[in-house]
């Protein structure tokens, strides 16, 4: 039969006897070149974001908010005659436009291609078999299937299964999920809860309900503890730089000096004060340390999520799949009285559903006792299923015999099956017995039943799934000890189970239940969670109480999860995980997906975060220390000797060649923290000047030989004081990058590189005299002898000393 394209309006308006008719003319699906001439003349099937143009992102780093003062600048040296000035300004806003458009595409190229990696799949039917790919390049007309934990990919209209139950939240704002049927619309994007249900695909992209009504909102714009800290600092400085500038524009004034030359200079003497390129700093570092997590197999979905990892210090990560194989075999198989093995088997098999590749069905369908049935299986035919779901917990088929004779079979946790075959007491303490002992042996138990008339079952018998350790979970845990993470394991499974998975790999044996903290009050239950080793026999509900209670004692958290019932407690926590193989819910939910099963991901997810922490800590000691060393040099000799010791020129381009190299510390080596970190605002403080007042010290002593011993005219002593300030800066960011001595962490090539070149840039301006007044190569070589021996002979041990006495206690207003 001809295959039939379907319109939108009509497919939604189809009765179900027609979709049934359209649907058994595709019982091959469409065929892999018809959808692609459909791609081609429809378009993929996604939601265009918002996007400003190249020309005005450009634009707003040229004329944006701290702009506007140079802009003012520029303008002032038109009309007092500057033009060398008027032309390095604007070099300097040409400059600053083209290294922000620049990083921030590169941080949204970084991003874009992250958000693919994270791009919902759909499985759908082409050419003649089920297959999955990228919900973006379904099509009108595909047949699809979605189950319990998808994000329904497209607007389907249901053809063929029981029921669905979806949350439309995000599309309507109703809390309660919308039970659909045969002929109903699913609309895209709200989430299967329960069910699982045949669909014909009718809408996509713009033209689903939701494409109609909003467009794809771009990343939530968190602002993370770290980042906060850090506009915090940029705040301080900006009001320090207007502050001492005032002081400096008032003076002026009074000694009657020229107002427009007096205004020109305190507006740059700002903008070199302000860090200007703070969030190019931020944004880069962020993308670059998102693209490293990805080549660990970590996608990132939110880049806050990086600063936050950095000071996570509990850990609550699933059992199964993170610190497990996930990799489920079967292990023993115990009938009960009337039933063999095989026929304890057999039920299980024809309860399991391979296409919907469930990890429970998967270990049962491939062990090798089922090959041994398979002629057997041949002869039933599954006429009805049943699929998991959270609430009833046991799949259900119903089964016709190759005698005609109609019966059904069920497998799920065996306290549900207990229930469903008549709780006896013999066999709950049989059930219980066996329980216990698969528990000491780290089996997970099944319960299999079987119904030969309506509403009667039997307890057939119980199967024994085994789920290893895997081979490297013992030693990253003991690498996340060492690192001072508190990991806790969380699991549904039985707290036999738990506590020999838990030996096993390392963890403390302490597991306690959900029922422990479950009725307490919050006090007394954070109390609890907080010393528990673990947590056994939890639903994903408990999670979320886990986490808060955490939280509510101090600690920043990080939750794995993989069910859709986990997305509220990966919301709750500080950093969300789905862990490998988790639904589209959870993925959605989470703020990091993990594409590599284990716990060794997170951990490498963890130490990227905490370098990153680091480099961004490197940044900020740097900046305040070099806004130091700048405003109160320049303030101080103004002020007290009356003498401007550079021009507003230098100070423009001492800016243009510090924020060109300071963007590599995005990609400078560092040392992971052996403990999550924290803002330690005032260690930053205190450290950023000391630094800052020795290079304070250290350009009057320059000052005082230049005018003394040297005897200098006036324009030679600036050109001498600009490439002091400039060498000496850039050492700086060597003397604020360790903890240690400068040499303990040898510095990136590529912020290596960037420093000699702009530090090269600056002494031959200085010797040949461009722009300024040449020194000559004796002078720029004592400058430079001068500067290495302040920064990496005096102001590297004082940093050292200091942080000894910071980690003695002996700065007591530090803590």
């Amino acid at each position: 039969m001809e295959r039939q394209v379907i319109g939108t309006d009509e497919a939604r308006g189809m009765a179900v006897d027609d979709l049934y008719r359209v649907l058994s003319s595709r019982r091959d699906g469409l065929s892999g070149s018809e959808a692609g001439d459909r791609i081609r003349k429809y378009g993929y099937n996604e939601i265009p974001e918002k996007e400003e143009s190249a020309v005005k992102k450009f634009l707003h780093y040229f004329w944006g908010p701290i702009a506007w003062m140079v802009e003012a600048a520029l303008v002032i040296s038109a009309v007092i005659g500057r033009w060398e000035d008027f032309a390095i300004i604007l070099l300097l806003l040409l400059v600053n436009a083209v290294v922000g458009f620049w990083q921030e595409r590169q941080a949204g190229n970084a991003i874009a291609m992250l958000k693919k990696r994270l791009a919902l799949e759909a499985r759908v039917l082409r050419d003649g078999r089920w297959q999955t790919i990228a919900a973006r390049d379904l099509v009108p007309g595909d047949i699809v299937r979605v189950r319990y934990g998808d994000v329904v990919p497209a607007d389907i209209k249901l053809v063929e299964g029981d029921f669905l139950s979806a949350d439309e939240s995000a599309l309507t704002g109703e809390s309660m999920p919308v039970e659909k049927h045969v002929s109903d619309i699913a609309y895209s994007g709200s989430t299967v809860k329960q069910g699982e249900m045949t669909a014909l695909v009718v809408a996509t992209g713009e033209k689903t309900f939701f494409g109609r009504t909003a467009r794809l909102a771009g990343e939530a714009a968190t602002v993370s503890h770290f980042r906060k800290a850090v506009v915090r600092i940029g705040d301080y400085l900006i009001v320090l730089a207007v502050a001492l500038v005032t002081v400096v524009f008032i003076v002026s004034i009074i000694r009657q000096e020229s107002l427009l030359e007096t205004l020109q200079f305190a507006l740059v003497l700002v903008v070199a004060a302000i860090p200007a390129a703070m969030p190019a700093v931020l944004s880069i570092t962020m993308a670059v340390g998102a693209t490293a997590l990805a080549r660990k197999e970590a996608i990132v979905s939110r880049l806050v999520a990086i600063e936050e990892m950095a000071g996570v210090d509990v850990l609550c990560t699933d059992k199964t799949g993170t610190i497990t194989e996930n990799r489920l075999t079967l292990a023993d198989v115990v009938p009960f009285e009337g039933f063999g093995k095989d026929d304890v088997l057999l039920a299980a098999l024809l309860a399991s559903r391979e296409e919907d590749r469930d990890p429970i069905d998967v270990a049962i369908i491939e062990s090798e006792e089922a090959q041994d049935l398979k002629e057997r299986l041949s002869a039933f035919t599954v006429t009805g299923f049943k699929p998991f779901d959270a609430v009833i917990k046991r799949t259900e088929a119903t089964v016709r015999g190759g005698d005609g004779r109609e019966f059904s079979v069920a497998k799920g946790a065996p306290q549900v099956i207990l229930a469903l075959a008549g709780e006896r007491k013999d066999l709950r303490e049989r059930v219980d017995r066996l329980s216990e002992t698969f528990a000491k042996k780290g089996y997970r138990m099944l319960g299999v039943a079987r119904s030969d008339a309506p509403n009667t079952w039997v307890y057939a018998g119980v199967l024994g799934l085994h789920d290893p350790p895997r081979d490297d979970s013992a030693a990253t845990i003991k690498t996340a000890a060492d690192m001072g993470l508190d990991v806790k394991m969380v699991t549904g499974d039985h707290t036999a189970i738990a506590r020999e998975v838990a030996r096993e790999v390392g963890l403390r044996t302490e597991i306690t239940t959900a029922d422990a903290f479950v009725k307490e009050s919050d006090p007394k239950a954070a109390e609890i969670v907080e010393e528990a080793a673990g947590f056994a026999e939890v639903f994903p509900e408990h999670k979320y109480r886990i986490v808060s209670l955490l939280q509510s004692r101090g600690h920043i958290v990080g939750m794995t999860g993989d069910g859709v019932n986990d997305a509220p407690a990966l919301k709750k926590a500080d950093v969300g995980i789905a862990v490998a193989g988790a639904t589209d819910a959870a993925k959605s939910a989470a703020a990091i997906v993990l594409t590599k099963p284990g716990l060794s991901v997170i951990i490498d997810a963890i130490k990227e975060s905490r370098m990153i922490f680091q480099r961004m800590s490197h940044y900020v000691t740097y900046r305040i220390a070099e806004t130091i060393r700048v405003l109160f040099f320049i303030t101080l000799s103004i002020l007290i000797f009356g003498f401007f010791p550079i021009t507003a020129l230098m100070i423009v381009l001492l800016a243009l060649l510090n924020d060109i190299p300071i963007m590599t510390i995005a990609w400078d080596n560092v040392l992971y923290s052996r403990s999550p970190e924290r803002w330690k605002m005032r260690e930053i403080l205190t450290l950023s000047t000391i630094i800052g007042f020795v290079g304070v010290v250290s350009s009057f002593t320059l000052l005082a030989i230049a005018q003394g011993p040297f005897n200098l005219p006036l324009d030679v002593i600036r050109s001498l004081v600009f490439l002091k300030l400039a060498v000496a800066g850039h050492l700086t960011v060597f003397v604020a990058r360790t903890r240690g001595p400068f040499w303990s962490v040898r510095p990136a090539p590529v912020l290596l590189g960037a420093v000699i070149v702009t530090q090269t840039v600056a002494t031959l301006i200085t010797v040949y005299g461009f722009i300024i007044t040449p020194i000559g190569w004796p002078l720029a070589v004592f400058i430079w002898v001068y500067a290495l021996v302040w920064a990496l002979v005096i102001t590297d041990p004082i940093k050292v000393y200091a942080y000894r006495l910071i980690d003695r206690g002996s700065i007591p207003f530090v803590r």
